[in-house]
């Protein structure tokens, strides 16, 4: 029998994501010992850790019930059809990516001279269309294709280095 906290530890979730996912029907509603603590059982565990590996590809909740709770659902075509939303959302973000380089063109090659700040960059990212979630992504790219500029970039803003270090840390994470 696991608790809640070893449960999670397992998965490498937070108690809280568990607590939800029980609280969604994902997860069975666990029975409590006389100590009112929470148990998983090993199918708990396996479930969990189904339900990790969808989150993982970036399915949505709705479609990891479906996938687990309807045994003649075909999985393929559910991560097929996130694999054509995932390439979707590519094209979207090397478009922003573009747009971005032609508004740093458009300011001359001097632009690091310039004082920028983060309050303007993320204004003028959202003047460009960018949503909270799109400015991750292109964190993440950032991150991934050239950490070292990434961190210049950040240190340009003048960010301060401990919302710099989470920035970084955040945009390392699938």
């Amino acid at each position: 029998m696991l608790t809640v906290s070893k449960l999670a530890r397992c998965c490498g979730l937070s108690r809280s994501t568990i607590l939800y996912y029980e609280r969604l029907g994902l997860l069975r509603r666990a029975p409590r010992t006389q100590g009112n603590y929470r148990t998983y059982t090993d199918a708990d565990l396996a479930r969990l850790r189904q339900i990790r590996a969808y989150r993982d590809a970036g399915l949505k909740l709705e479609d990891v019930r479906r996938l687990l709770d309807e045994r003649s659902n075909d999985a393929a075509a559910v991560l097929k059809r996130r694999l054509l939303e995932l390439d979707r959302e590519v094209v979207v973000l090397r478009e922003h990516q573009q747009a971005i380089l032609r508004l740093l063109r458009a300011r001359g090659a001097n632009w690091r001279k310039e004082v920028m700040t983060k309050e303007k960059w993320v204004s003028i990212l959202k003047g460009a269309g960018f949503s909270e979630e799109n400015m991750m992504r292109w964190h993440q790219q950032f991150e991934k294709s050239a950490p070292e500029e990434h961190q210049e970039f950040l240190q340009y803003l003048r960010i301060p280095p401990e919302e710099i270090k989470h920035i970084r840390e955040v945009s390392r994470k699938p």
